[in-house]
Parts: C-alpha cells; sequence; structure tokens
C-alpha cells in the first residue's frame, strides 16, 4: 500500500488533490457522527469527519423550529462518556443540546472539514480501500478532493434530507409553501390560515406553536397515528416502556402503553386521530413511524383551536380541496412531511444498505457492512441508539488498529504531499 502512495507523491495533479486519512473517514458531523469520533479518540484511532455544512449538528442548528426541546428525558439522550449538565432540565431546550454537542466536539478534539459535500463513496476492491470524492465550493472557487481510507463510517442519520411531496396544484396555490425545516416560529403567521400537512411530532408542535401567536392552524392527518403523553404520572412515557419492556413482552407493552393513554387522553379517535392497528413500539420497532409525545396540541385540538382534517385532493388559488369534498380557504401551507436518508444518492455500495438508505440488517445488527463499512445512526432508536452504535464501530476498528499497531510502529508519512494525516 505505501509503494502505491510514493508513486503518487511523483505526480502533481494527483497530489492536490488525493488524501490518505490514516483511520476511518465519517461522513456527517451530527450527534451520530461526534459519538463515533469520540468514541475512536478514546481508543487512540485517528479519524477524519467530512461534513457537508459549516458547522456541527446542522440539523439542530439550521433546520428546527425555536420550541424545540428534547422529547425524550436527558438521560436517554447523552453521548458517550459525557452526561449533560446537571443543571439542564429533563427536556434540554434546542439551544442547550446544541450547546451540549459543541462542548462535546471541543472536549474530544473533533475538528470536521466543513463545507465537503460527499458526491460518492466506493470501495476499490484492487486497493482494498475506500475512495470518497467531495467537492466544496467558496466564492467561485470549487476544489475537489479525494479521500483514501480503510474503514468508512456513514454517519449522515435517518433525516439527511426533507421530504417534498408532489401535490397535485400545489403550484399554482400562490401562498407560501414551506417545509417544516424552514419554519421557525409562527410570529410571521399571526392572524393567518395556515394548513399544516402532517401529523407526527413535527406537525403537532407546529400547529401547537401556531396557536401560540394567534394563527389558524388547520392539520392534515392522513393516516393513522399513535399519540402518547409524554409524561404519566409524572414519570416519561419512554422511560416507562424502557421499564416495562426488561419485564414483559414487546406486545404486552404496548397493550398496557395505549391503556394508560386511554386513561389520560382519552379517545384520540374522536378528534380525527385514529390509532394504527399496530402497537405503538411495534410500529416503532418495525416502520420507524415514531408516535406522537403529546406536550398541548391535543387540548388545543380539544378546543377546536386546532382543526383536524383528512387527506388532501388537490390544491388552487388560496384554497386546498379535502378528499372529502371540503374546500378551505388558506394563507400558507407547511409541509410537516419528514425526512429521510441520502446515502443512496452517494453511497455506492448495493449489499449492506438497502434502496430506501437504512441498512438492510435490522437493529442491533445494522451498524457493521463489509470491507470496513459501517453505519451509525440509523436504528430508528434515536440518540440513545446511534451512542450504542458509535461505542460497537470505535471498539470494532479499534481493536484492529490496537493489533496492527502493535506489529508495526511505522513513521508516519505526513511528508508526501498527497497525504494528510489525521
Amino acid at each position: 500500500m505505501e509503494n502505491m502512495f510514493r508513486l503518487a507523491d511523483h505526480e502533481d495533479f494527483f497530489s492536490r488533490r488525493c488524501i490518505w486519512v490514516n483511520g476511518p473517514v465519517i461522513v456527517g458531523a451530527g450527534p451520530s457522527g461526534l459519538a463515533t469520533a469520540a468514541c475512536l479518540r478514546d481508543q487512540g484511532v485517528p479519524f477524519a469527519v467530512l461534513e457537508k455544512e459549516e458547522c456541527i449538528a446542522s440539523l439542530w442548528q439550521k433546520r428546527t423550529y425555536d420550541r424545540l426541546k428534547l422529547h425524550l428525558p436527558k438521560q436517554f439522550c447523552q453521548l458517550p462518556k459525557v452526561p449533560f449538565p446537571e443543571d439542564f432540565p429533563e427536556y434540554p431546550t434546542k439551544k442547550q443540546f446544541i450547546e451540549y454537542l459543541e462542548s462535546y466536539a471541543k472536549q474530544f478534539e473533533i475538528n470536521p472539514r466543513f463545507n465537503e459535500y460527499v458526491q460518492s463513496a466506493r470501495y476499490d476492491e484492487t486497493s482494498g480501500l475506500w475512495r470518497v470524492k467531495t467537492v466544496s465550493t467558496s466564492g467561485s472557487n470549487r476544489t475537489e478532493v479525494e479521500y483514501i481510507c480503510r474503514w468508512l463510517v456513514v454517519a449522515t442519520g435517518e433525516n439527511a434530507e426533507c421530504v417534498m411531496p408532489e401535490i397535485e396544484g400545489l403550484a399554482e396555490f400562490g401562498g407560501e409553501v414551506i417545509h417544516a425545516c424552514q419554519y421557525k416560529s409562527g410570529e410571521k403567521f399571526s392572524g393567518k390560515k395556515v394548513l399544516v400537512v402532517g401529523c407526527g411530532n413535527s406537525g403537532m408542535e407546529v400547529s401547537l406553536d401556531l396557536c401560540n401567536y394567534n394563527a389558524s392552524p388547520t392539520m392534515v392527518v392522513r393516516s393513522s397515528v399513535h399519540v402518547l403523553p409524554r409524561e404519566i404520572m409524572g414519570k416519561s412515557t419512554f422511560e416507562l416502556a424502557v421499564l416495562l419492556m426488561s419485564w414483559v413482552p414487546l406486545w404486552l407493552v404496548d397493550k398496557l402503553m395505549l391503556i394508560m393513554a386511554w386513561l389520560v387522553l382519552g379517545n384520540t379517535e374522536e378528534y380525527g386521530l385514529k390509532r394504527p392497528s399496530m402497537g405503538p413500539l411495534t410500529l416503532k420497532n418495525t416502520m420507524g413511524k415514531t408516535p406522537v409525545l403529546d406536550i398541548g396540541a391535543l387540548e388545543k385540538i380539544r378546543s377546536g383551536d386546532i382543526n383536524v382534517v383528512p387527506g388532501i385532493k388537490r390544491f388552487s388559488r388560496g384554497q386546498v380541496e379535502l378528499v372529502n369534498g371540503e374546500i378551505l380557504d388558506i394563507d400558507s401551507v407547511i409541509l410537516a412531511t419528514g425526512y429521510r436518508s441520502n446515502v443512496p444518492y452517494w453511497l455506492q455500495e448495493g449489499e449492506f444498505f438497502s434502496k430506501n438508505g437504512f441498512p438492510k440488517a435490522p437493529f442491533p445488527n445494522g451498524w457493521k457492512g463489509n470491507a470496513g463499512l459501517y453505519a451509525v445512526g440509523f436504528t430508528r432508536k434515536g440518540l440513545s441508539g446511534a451512542s450504542s452504535d458509535a461505542i460497537r464501530i470505535a471498539q470494532d476498528i479499534g481493536k484492529v488498529w490496537k493489533e496492527e499497531t502493535k506489529q508495526t510502529k511505522r513513521a508516519t508519512a505526513c511528508h508526501r504531499r498527497c497525504i494528510s494525516q489525521f
């Protein structure tokens, strides 16, 4: 392998655009990528983190609304080796979580290479290495770089890109249409009739926030949804579910959760929120569909401040026609239609990842592929699942790294123009 890079020393063009990473390349500087980098640092393994934006945790910093808080208690959301500060509330705010992540990156000396958009990544069977091509743009300058590494960690996560549905007539609507990732607060929507398309956690919270700013939200519920109270008798519903799962089977936990939800929230179907036939935890594990943890939206639905309607048939100028024939006058549309993985667009691999951008193997086996390929943040189990994957990945790479560095203690090759040491 060293001979290959010695030859590259004599190629000026190659040396300007090729970087050898003495360790894994991690694609993505969100919580998943940071957790993996921290665990690798703890194992003594060097790495490079590539991030397409100019900051860490860009989803949290640039694509979330102001009122957002963690939906689960902080002990279930902390990254490996560093708990949240004791003075943080049980459900940290968006600002507090970003502060935690920035402190985390600083503590473990994680310095991502920002504005590096990964165009492609493929495994070169001839050399036994991964080749990761990126492009970065600064003003009129465009720089293309190829990173070469032995291990590739995909940490772009489940929510890399927003889903923009195609709905008949939406282009002719005329009013403002935004995705929930562009929504910050309901302040500019005060006094307006706003159609919120989607009834997940984002759709519910955006609708609640609009109410708080004296807007008139109408929420489109296209399919069934589980709504659970965030807390039951002062205890986190999620924490209670985790406790129950250590004692009884999943199907029984689902039954108990639904009974308790009915006691606290009543029959949600009365308000147009039909429950799926599959239990909330089973649905989350098999389909990745997260139940809504209610923090006040249901009360606004009961009072009529949030109007719940069925699916959309088509839009027209300033109006929307629903599948039941009803026509509503609206001023703005917010698409709370979720996110998806972007892995199929850049990773040239067909064995480990499926076409939807998720590992084919279910949790807890979806973290390791072949030929040094790893995935973190695709468990559908939030930050706790990402942390679990990060620990496994670092231990797996660290074991090989330590064995090989014991056998050969070669001098690093920082002097070579085509090689950069991380």
